[in-house]
């Protein structure tokens, strides 16, 4: 009888471990996520081709993508909603956040999503007078293997002098200190590795070690500067597996940045 028990116990310690680690595999996602700073629309030919720009980013097949320089119903985008186009034209879940009022319509950021969106969230971040508005799109989405994960897109300050970006970047870093949620930032920050802005960020955030993680973005015919980025919080949940900066020097005066990641909660 105690021999009988005694099987069975090892037996069910025996399945509950096959069935751990079966759940805990289970509970990994792989996401390839991307950054495009979108040149609202109009390519470095400015010859506004929306077909264009939905078929890179179709032709990477990305899970997630942060989009900078995103019109909404200006002139200039020929009243289009550039979000709304782009999502349609990728079959991916479309969103856009005001940053600020511009040629008749909006300008912002953009988020296409093969997920759907738990919850959606604009921040906007502060700036000088004089200064062009800037803001953070952010969005939890559940993952393929019911995780939620943060994803955020943010374009900073572009002006040659730093207070600007500075400051984008500690609000940044305050808004999501106490966050606990797994937190990806894309985006053209518009600052240098070595710069004051992304030491601010590191404070929250990390930046991927892995060959192509330093490449330059910018310009994109020629780039000789690293100013779009993809950090993310927490990293002992995230291992970057591939990372790319991709040059299609046609569509924007960016480059893409392009990760694939592995998230085990």
């Amino acid at each position: 009888m105690i021999v009988k028990t005694m099987k069975t116990f090892t037996g069910i310690v025996v399945l509950l471990y096959i069935f751990s680690f079966v759940v805990e595999t289970q509970a990994q996602d792989t996401l390839r996520v991307m950054s495009f700073n979108i040149l609202h629309g109009a390519t470095v030919e400015n010859d506004f081709n929306l077909d264009s720009l939905a078929g890179i980013i179709k032709s990477y097949d990305p899970h997630l993508v942060a989009l900078q320089e995103v019109d909404f119903k200006t002139k200039r985008a020929k009243s289009y909603d550039l979000p709304t186009e782009l999502g349609y034209r990728t079959q991916l879940a479309p969103l856009f956040a005001r940053a600020m009022y511009y040629d008749g319509g909006e300008y912002g950021e953009g988020i296409l999503s093969k997920f759907s969106f738990v919850t959606t969230e604009k921040l906007a971040l502060p700036h000088l007078p004089d200064s062009e508005p800037r803001a953070a799109v952010i969005v939890k989405v559940e993952t393929p293997n019911k995780n939620i994960v943060q994803f955020v897109g943010t374009h900073l300050d572009h002006q040659k002098n730093g207070k600007d970006r500075e400051m984008q970047a500690r609000a940044l870093v305050e808004h999501f200190s106490n966050d606990s949620t797994p937190t990806l930032l894309l985006g053209d920050l518009n600052a240098q590795p070595n710069s004051e802005t992304i030491a601010i960020l590191k404070r929250v955030f990390t930046q991927s070690t892995v060959e192509g993680a330093r490449k330059h973005t910018y310009p994109s015919k020629k780039p000789n500067i690293k100013i779009d980025y993809i950090l993310f919080n927490q990293p002992n949940f995230w291992k970057v597996i591939d990372y790319q900066v991709l040059c299609e020097n046609y569509a924007s005066d960016h480059c893409i940045v392009m990760a694939t990641l592995v998230f085990t909660p």
